[in-house]
This record gives structure tokens, sequence and C-alpha cells, in this order.
């Protein structure tokens, strides 16, 4: 069900948590239209109630969850944090935009196909990034890919008519370049060449919200007791994308993330960070031509199909599913089980089919052939 305000966004999350308690005390297109103008991965803490002893002399202790950020799964630090809408924005991923900016800031990074290489939808809400980018414009597949955000800031340069028809007719808060104007911050940077050096702050797009966007609910299920992971364990996984835009994932044990590379080099960002998540999560889905236009792959995000969960070292197979597009992403493995996310920074690889390989452990990334 769709979240419709802020309020009830975090009011809900804080019942889920006093619910617990009283269960226990009960006993049970294109870019025509440009304008130019490291989380740590710790589980969620629990807090220890005792209630006053009896006549009898007896006690009682409590286990109260802690609330959690949507999008990550880690503690509520902030609440007005938890409480703001998320910004999704498009980032560029050509190689003339790199190192891009924002990458690691991310709880959630999508990376989708389009005409050539591919193109990420990251999505801030824990953490802000000033600056951001760069910005590139949106896709129809935009659409129903962050639609279950629950009206989130969508952070583009433009689009061609037909997109931006489309995005404007559509749950998302249109924050373009265009739309947010002056305010959103957005600027050109001297360090790139147009289109590829196009660059705002969340801080501005976040001072533009005025109420319109809404607290996003939890996109995946993560393991809430800090148990370790199950499944097959794993060197990674190298990815063919389209436009032979090539890119792997290799566990790193000291850090406990995966880390990302292009072709054999370590993927950085601005702060020449390597780019690393505590989990990737492979989407495998159909891609249909846009009505945008004939030659953007538009992902089908809305169905079920083939799912690789990546965590802690090891990786599951399964299905994903989600029914409409307000729905969250659900994992299920092959014995019919959730397949649950290490609380942290998640990266999404929405794939054709055959576009991925996994990297047996004990195996080298570098030497395993791409897929």
């Amino acid at each position: 069900m769709k979240i419709s305000t802020r309020s009830f966004a975090l009011s809900n999350i804080l019942s889920i948590a006093l619910a617990g308690i009283s269960l226990v005390a009960c006993g049970g297109g294109g870019d025509s239209a440009e304008t130019t103008a490291s989380t740590s991965s710790v589980a969620p803490s629990t807090v220890a109630a005792t209630s006053a002893p009896s006549t009898i002399a007896d006690t009682t202790t409590t286990t109260i969850p802690v609330p959690v950020m949507p999008l990550t799964g880690l503690p509520v630090v902030d609440e007005a944090v938890a409480l703001r809408p998320a910004i999704a924005a498009k980032i560029d991923n050509h190689p003339a935009s790199r190192p891009q900016t924002g990458l690691n800031e991310a709880d959630i990074v999508y990376e989708e196909n389009v005409e050539k290489w591919t193109r990420f939808a990251i999505v801030l809400h824990s953490q802000g990034s000033d600056p951001v980018g760069p910005i590139r414009s949106g896709r129809t597949q935009d659409i129903n890919l962050l639609t279950s955000l629950n009206r989130p800031l969508l952070v583009w340069s433009g689009g061609n008519p037909t997109v931006t028809g489309l995005i404007t007719k559509s749950p998302l808060i249109n924050m373009s370049a265009s739309a947010a104007s002056k305010g959103g911050g957005f600027f050109r940077s001297t360090d790139k060449k147009a289109p590829h050096n196009l660059f705002t702050k969340t801080t501005n797009i976040w001072a533009l919200d005025a109420g319109r966007g809404g607290t996003p609910p939890p996109q995946f299920s993560y393991r809430t007791d800090g148990s370790t992971a199950t499944g097959t364990a794993t060197a990674g996984l190298k990815l063919t994308m389209d436009g032979k835009m090539r890119a792997a994932w290799e566990w790193d044990a000291a850090s406990g993330k995966f880390v990302r590379f292009h072709d054999a080099k370590p993927h950085v960002d601005s702060n020449e960070v390597q780019v690393n998540v505590d989990n990737v999560v492979v989407i495998v889905c159909e891609y249909k031509f846009s009505q945008a236009d004939k030659n953007s792959p538009e992902a089908q995000t809305v169905g079920t199909g083939v799912a690789w969960l990546f965590t802690q070292g090891v990786w599951t197979a399964g299905t994903w599913s989600r029914p409409d597009n307000l729905s969250p992403w659900t994992l299920t493995d092959t014995s019919g089980q959730p397949m649950l996310l290490t609380p942290g920074r998640t990266w999404v690889e929405l794939a054709r089919d055959k576009q991925a390989v996994v990297v047996a452990a004990g195996a080298s990334v570098a030497d395993t052939p791409w897929p």
C-alpha cells in the first residue's frame, strides 16, 4: 500500500515497534531537452526493557525493536532525515562522466540499460550529496521503477517531449534542471565537457520539496537479528550490459563489501573511493522499446523474473516479483523463503537474461570470462 504522508510513514514504523511491546505483554528518450544550466553494515540494534518485579519476584525482559531507515534497514538516527522524501537522481555512466559524485552516498543504486552504455538511478535518503552528478536525462522506464518510492524527487536534466509529458503526469516529483530553475542548484562543472558536466546539490533539492514528496517505504526486506547470511560462497559477479558496458563486483572480505570495477579498473567516485555496497541484487528482466523512442530500451520492472542476491560473500538464486509499480521488490529463494538483505547500501542491476555470470569462490574475477 502506498504511504501518502510523511508523518504516517514514521508513525507506522514506531507503531510496529510499539506493537511488538504489546504482543509480548499480552503473551502473544533522448537527451534533446537537456538544460545547460560509506556507511557501516551494522544490523539494527535492539533495546532491552525490564518490567517491574511482581509479587513473586519474577522479571520479564522485553526486546523493543528500534525504528530503522526504510531504504537501508539501519537504525534511525535523525527523525527529520527519516521523514524526508527520497531523491532519485539520474546519473551519467558514459566514460566522459567519470568519476561520478554521489554513488557511495546513495541508499540504493539502479543500473539500467539505455541506448549506449548504462545509466544510474541513484536513490538518496539517509545521506545527501553536495554536489551530485553528472546529471543526465530520464527515460520512460524510470516511472515504473521509481514510483514505489512514494513521490520521490526526480533529479534529471530533461528529456524529449514524450518522456517529459509522461513524467509530469506520473507520481514522480519533477526536479529537472528547468523545472527546479535557479533554486535547484544546477551548475556546469569545468572539469568535464558538456553534456557530461551537469551537477546539482541535494540540499537545494530537498529545500524545494514543499511537502510534495513522501517518505519512502522499504523496497527490500532485511535481516534484523544480526545473523550471518546463508548461501553459496562467491568471489563476485561479472556483467556485460548493453553497448558493451562491462562491470564486475568482487567480494572484499576485509571491508565486508562488494567493490565495483569497470572492465578491469576499479570504479572510483570523485573522492577516489572505490564504489562499494553491502548488497548486489541482479534483477533479470525483459526490455521492450519505449513509446518515447523506438531506440530506447525500457526495463519491465513490474511482473516477475529471476533474481540473484549477493551479500556477505555468498549468493542466492530465486525470483523477484512486483504486482504493480506501487509495490516494493519481493525476493524469494528457490525454497520459497524470503531473500533477506544485509542492512546497508544496495546496488540493483537491471540485467537482460545472460548478461550476468557468477564467479565461484576461489576463482579469480579478473580471469573469469565475461558473459
